[in-house]
């Protein structure tokens, strides 16, 4: 070996050292974080909001506060995760410092987006959550992560792209009717055309068809999996379980707005996007022989179920509410798993796998746990918000949509069952002792496994409150 190749060697192996604090200092600002909403939450009484701040160009209402609450939690989680790993990847102790703060920024424009109060202000701060993201992608291990990066920018800003298009429609349909169209969220349905015409429509049908490709759904889905796959598991995990929320949370600010107008074309909108990327979800999922690219293509599917509960709007919505909340611990449980398996075998590939649960015990468990926890099984959160959806459905008298999603979820139940399964709990050619793991890094998915598992037992009464006034505030009953 020469002396310059020693002299890299010796830099790689002396970082982690030089860099150690930078993981506990992450999981510190994350601990802080879940603790300031949560103390926030409990010492403000749900009559008291909505509370403004700076100008009123920020808010504090249930809304905000349930999504606060979910992504810190989530973040915490990832922020062990990447602060464990140190210790164990080169590329991540080499890159820690960074990825750190780009993660703390990306999640400083979370909690502000999801705080706006106006529609441009949280425009923007999912544009800015996609560029603190796209680095991040670019740093995974697959092939050509960085035209992946490159192509999850393009995609993600071609669709806000729409969306501004669509708020400039909204506008253009307040002028021609002699409205003076206030962005502000809180007041903006003061300047909103009664009833619609053809501008407005339009540009209701673009902002919510520029959210839906952010949200993963068809037709501009193509950007997740591949992104999902290519980017490093805690960026997966950012992407799928925090930054889908913001885009949820803009969705419900624009069905906030217009709640009580006539838009039935929406909720056709959602269906028809709903129906195809289930469909997608289940042919894809059929073909899958990665696991982590099979868990994007099931996001694809929880984006479908989120669409069409939507579309369903009274009877589903606190269905579809417990549904995002659930997902958003599912998928964070699922790709952090993911990364430990990736960690040990090096590979994403099913075939690739067998007998997990006899050399990783823990994580073998808990990828089964978040296996059944996605597809639906009791006592997770996730089965009592598909029956919740499937009811209002059933209710709402589209047994067309009723149908079709149950026939989606039962292939998708099928397909992945038999990929995971025999991965999880098929012989295996490894010998020698089980991998152990820490109990650092055991804690914050056996809290998402709780959560799981209080979303579909018993919420407690603070919570449940909570989602039924964030519900109700989306046309829920």
């Amino acid at each position: 070996m020469s002396p310059s190749n020693v002299i890299r060697l010796g830099q790689v192996a002396r970082e982690p050292v030089r860099q150690a604090w930078v993981g506990p200092t992450l999981v510190a600002i994350a601990l802080a974080s879940v603790l300031l909403w949560v103390t926030v939450f409990v010492r403000t009484p749900l009559t008291e909001l909505p509370l403004y701040f700076a100008q009123r160009y920020f808010v504090l209402d249930a809304t905000s506060m349930l999504f606060l609450l979910v992504i810190n939690s989530v973040f915490l989680g990832i922020s062990v995760y990447m602060s464990s790993r140190v210790s164990t990847s080169r590329v991540l102790a080499r890159n820690m410092l960074p990825r750190a703060a780009l993660s703390l920024a990306f999640m400083v424009a979370m909690n502000l987006g999801v705080m706006a109060n106006h529609l441009l202000l949280l425009w923007a701060f999912i544009e800015l959550t996609t560029l603190c993201a796209a680095p991040l992608v670019a740093q995974g291990d697959g092939l050509a992560p960085r035209r992946v990066a490159w192509h999850y920018l393009l995609y993600s800003s071609m669709s806000l792209a729409l969306t501004f298009l669509g708020i400039m429609c909204l506008t253009r349909s307040a002028h021609l009717h002699g409205l003076e169209l206030t962005l502000a969220l809180d007041e903006m349905a003061k300047g909103i055309a009664t009833p619609g015409d053809s501008w407005q429509r339009l540009g209701l049908a673009l902002m919510l068809f520029g959210l839906g490709s952010k949200l993963g759904l068809a037709p501009l889905y193509s950007w997740l999996p591949e992104t999902y796959e290519a980017a490093p598991t805690s960026t997966s995990a950012l992407l799928a379980a925090v930054q889908f929320n913001i885009s949820v949370v803009a969705v419900f600010r624009i069905l906030q707005v217009f709640r009580g107008q006539d838009i039935g074309f929406v909720s056709h909108e959602l269906l028809i996007m709903g129906c195809l990327s289930l469909t997608v979800a289940a042919v894809q999922v059929m073909a899958a022989r990665n696991y982590k690219r099979l868990i994007a293509y099931a996001c694809v599917s929880s984006s479908g179920v989120i669409a069409i509960g939507l579309s369903v709007g009274k009877a589903a919505a606190y269905g579809v509410l417990l549904y995002i909340v659930s997902n958003a611990f599912v998928k964070a449980l699922l790709f952090l798993t993911a990364g430990r398996l990736r960690a040990v075998y090096g590979t994403n590939e099913v075939k690739a796998l067998s007998g997990v649960i006899r050399v990783l015990p823990f994580s073998g468990l808990l990828f089964a746990v978040g296996t059944f926890a996605l597809l639906g099984f009791p006592p997770f959160g996730s089965f009592m918000a598909e029956m919740l959806i499937l009811s209002g459905i059933v209710q709402s008298g589209n047994l067309i949509a009723f149908t079709l999603m149950c026939t989606m979820l039962t292939i998708i139940f099928v397909a992945t069952g038999r990929s995971i399964f025999p991965m999880i709990w098929g012989p295996t050619d490894r010998h020698g002792p089980p991998v152990t793991e820490t109990w650092v890094t055991a804690v914050p998915k056996l809290g998402f496994v709780l959560a799981l598992v209080l979303l579909g037992v018993y919420t407690p009464a603070p919570i449940s409150e909570l989602l039924v006034v964030v519900a109700q505030s989306i046309g829920g009953q």
